[in-house]
């Protein structure tokens, strides 16, 4: 599998419950913090909901 660096780049300060926890769920807890996870169906699902607050690219 492919892995994945996210970083989040805008505040999770007025997103809704969902988005929170998805952000908690890959492991995101502040802002401009980085981390790299396998891209898996489950993974893409939950980034695709907060593409908006995150960047996301590939890691060779």
């Amino acid at each position: 599998m492919a892995k994945v660096k996210i970083t989040q780049i805008k505040s999770r300060s007025g997103a809704t419950k969902r988005q929170i926890a998805n952000l908690a769920s890959l492991g995101i807890h502040r802002l401009h913090q980085s981390v790299e996870v396998e891209l898996t169906p489950v993974t893409k699902g939950m980034i695709e909901k907060v593409l908006h607050l995150v960047t996301c690219e590939e890691v060779k």
